[in-house]
């Protein structure tokens, strides 16, 4: 049983398809079907059951995935343990974003740390949020920024700053020309919301929520970038964390009362040794989150 086999059979168990687990290994299909089967043979009994283009876990299979998931990630902790006293600040550090801090706040700046740390390589994931759980649990990834709170026990979370939420509406809205809005207005308004899965829909909703507010969704998509022209034409409204304020171009932002809240922070798996390449990056990630980002009050 060789370790590449038991992480194709982990991304197949993942994926329940041999298509998208290649396409997310990047490797071809029939090389990836060829791998199962050799492990399979080496078992001697079927780990998937095949129903077209989807798969299922056969009880073999399924007894053995909670064991292969604990092997990789506890190699993928030893190889980063032992890089990072080996190397110090250099190697590969892995870090996952969801996709509502990425643009606004990774992707601006990344390259300021990757200048002051030439020797590390940084591979960026961005993915919604519980996606980036799985992987930093499975040691496929070193850290990951988010929203809080992560309710996980296997996972130590840290508070970077909070951020204000904002109503964003077009300029000819009625809502414009307000200096502040309660959420209990939004009610009768066109919500566009990000699709479910992604952390900030769920900010909203539950902001909403404890308002006693229920929003009508009229456009939903992956992209916070896709609803901010949608807003400025007047087809609907929606709500913003702060950092992606400078990027809503015209739109009218309007805080919002009382005061509405996100937690950004970062999340790291507790049993995984903090080297100096990880220390080195939640140095940075703590400078230039200091002071928090802070929103304006219109984007012409």
């Amino acid at each position: 049983m060789e370790l590449h086999q038991l992480r194709y059979f982990c991304a197949v168990a993942k994926a329940a398809s041999f298509t998208r687990a290649a396409e997310r290994l990047g490797i071809s299909q029939p090389s990836l079907s060829q791998q199962i089967g050799r492990l399979e043979k080496k078992i001697g009994t079927p780990l998937f059951v095949r129903m077209g283009r989807a798969v299922r876990l056969t009880p073999y299979g399924d007894a053995l995935l909670p064991r292969a998931q604990q092997i990789l990630k506890e190699i993928s902790e030893a190889e980063s343990s032992l890089s990072n006293l080996r190397e110090g600040t250099r190697g590969v550090l892995r870090i996952g974003v969801i996709p509502t801090i990425m643009p606004y706040l990774i992707a601006p700046r990344i390259q300021e740390f990757c200048r002051k740390f030439p020797d590390l390589e940084v591979q960026l994931s961005e993915r919604i949020t519980t996606r980036l759980v799985e992987d930093v649990q499975a040691g496929q990834l070193d850290l990951a920024v988010l929203s809080l709170p992560i309710a996980n026990p296997d996972l130590v979370c840290s508070e970077l700053f909070r951020e204000p939420l904002f109503l964003a509406v077009g300029k000819s809205h009625p809502m414009a020309k307000k200096k502040i809005v309660s959420l209990k207005e939004l009610a009768s308004e066109r919500m566009l919301l990000l699709r479910e899965g992604h952390c900030f829909r769920d900010n909203v909703m539950t902001a909403c929520t404890r308002a006693n507010t229920q929003v009508q969704s009229v456009f939903e998509t992956d992209q916070m970038n896709s609803i901010f022209p949608l807003v400025a034409s007047g087809f609907g409204i929606t709500l913003v964390p702060a950092m992606a304020t400078a990027f809503a171009a015209g739109c009218v932002l309007i805080p919002v009362a009382p005061n509405n809240v996100r937690r950004v922070g970062f999340v790291r798996s507790r049993r995984q040794f903090a080297g100096n390449s990880m220390r080195a990056f939640i140095a940075w990630l703590k400078a230039v989150t200091k002071p928090a980002p802070q929103a304006r009050n219109a984007i012409e």
